[in-house]
């Protein structure tokens, strides 16, 4: 079983050492946390990527315990310093499965949600139900692949019972608020929409918001997300 290390400053500063040596596991942990996320990354960045970090910090200082992962195929291009293209779906939830059951082996009988950034989300939600988790949290969901609107990622959306939060930019170019809402998803799905904001919550200059204010919104839509969904209420 691989180790689940405390999340430490040190460990994650940009240096070609940290390429190679990062662990495959981090977590930050509140001392009393009111809910727990398991978090996958994107596919083009690391578990350990600015956003990803974040909100790991953001939503560990609101009382969540983050516990992230990373999938083979990112964490053979960390080994390596090469580029290469995620996993096929089958993998890579078998690489969900496999971190799921090493955190609820380190923590049984605790409740858990999933989620991520990106294709990490998307993976959680078709994993939700099956894993019996909590719920799930989207940091942008892929609806559709870049300037291909027709192709969409959602007919399994359409199944999932557990609660899910989307957080989405309302811009964003992989589903903006627009195409997202002729998608005519169930009520039960939760949105949290970011003025301007693109797939990573960056707005224009333009617009008058900041990115940090996004990132900061979406860090309290989750958590309070989670609570609500431990409390057996919806808000």
């Amino acid at each position: 079983m691989i180790e689940w290390l405390k999340n430490s400053p040190e460990r994650l500063k940009d240096s070609p050492e940290r390429l190679k040596d990062s662990p495959e596991r981090l977590k930050n942990g509140p001392e009393q946390p009111r809910a727990r996320l398991l978090l996958a990354h994107g596919a083009g960045a690391p578990m350990d990527s600015e956003f990803m970090q974040v909100m790991a910090e953001g939503l560990c200082a609101l009382g969540v315990d983050v516990w992230r992962f990373e999938f083979p195929y990112m964490a053979e291009r960390r080994q390596t310093g090469k580029k290469r293209p995620p996993s096929p779906a089958p993998q890579l939830l078998d690489s969900f499965r496999e971190a799921i059951g090493e955190a609820r082996s380190e923590l049984p009988d605790r409740p858990w949600f999933i989620g991520g950034k990106s294709m990490g989300g998307r993976m959680a939600t078709m994993l939700a139900d099956e894993v019996e988790t909590e719920g799930v949290v989207c940091l942008g969901y892929p609806f559709h692949p870049p300037g291909k609107p027709e192709k969409t990622r959602i007919e399994h959306l359409f199944e999932l019972t557990r609660p899910c939060l989307i957080v989405q930019g309302i811009r964003d170019p992989l589903g903006s608020q627009s195409e997202v809402e002729a998608y005519a998803l169930p009520e039960r799905f939760q949105w949290c929409w970011l003025e301007d904001g693109d797939h990573d919550f960056r707005p224009r200059v333009k617009s008058g918001y900041r990115q940090a204010d996004h990132w900061h919104s979406a860090q309290v839509a989750a958590a309070n997300f989670m609570a609500a969904t431990m409390a057996g209420r919806i808000e």
